[in-house]
């Protein structure tokens, strides 16, 4: 692995399974939350933990599929949003379906690494395909990393309100 993909890569690490130089990575943050802890709105109208897990495991797939070329070009809500609902969780128990998200997190990071891993360092001025507009695989790379601190964040805040 080239030098600034192995620090990206080593960034991205350390945002989710930690250690993290701000705090809690996204993944200790979650020790010890369940089921009923993940979809609690202590926040009206704010999204519930299980929300910002599943988003933010998107995120993460979504920007290994664009470092691969192969994203779609259209990001639909569903997409972005992955729901969460009685009926998703009524597959199995509760606790399974949260347990299914975590993992969902963990195996997308994962992934993430690994795509980031098998890159050459002057892929990081290369456009990658978005939405709209094309992206740095840099700025993109950067920004998810960005976007799992950012939903840390938020995860800690509706933790401390969480009864």
């Amino acid at each position: 692995m080239a030098g600034e993909m192995r620090r990206i890569a080593d960034q991205l690490d350390r945002a989710v399974n930690g250690p993290a130089w701000h705090g809690q990575s996204i993944l200790e943050l979650l020790r010890g939350v369940t089921a009923r802890d993940a979809t609690a709105r202590p926040i009206p109208d704010a999204h519930s933990i299980w929300e910002l897990v599943a988003h933010t495991a998107a995120w993460l797939e979504i920007a290994r599929l664009r470092l691969e070329g192969t994203a779609p070009r259209r990001i639909t809500q569903s997409m972005n949003w992955p729901p969460v609902n009685a009926k998703r969780a009524s597959k199995g128990s509760a606790s399974q379906a949260w347990k299914t998200d975590v993992n969902r997190l963990r195996r997308a990071a994962r992934d993430l690494h690994a795509a980031i891993g098998a890159q050459d360092d002057g892929r990081l001025d290369e456009e990658l395909p978005g939405v709209d507009d094309t992206w740095s695989a840099y700025i993109t790379l950067h920004g998810v990393l960005q976007h799992v601190l950012y939903h840390a964040g938020q995860i800690a805040i509706l933790k401390k309100g969480t009864p």
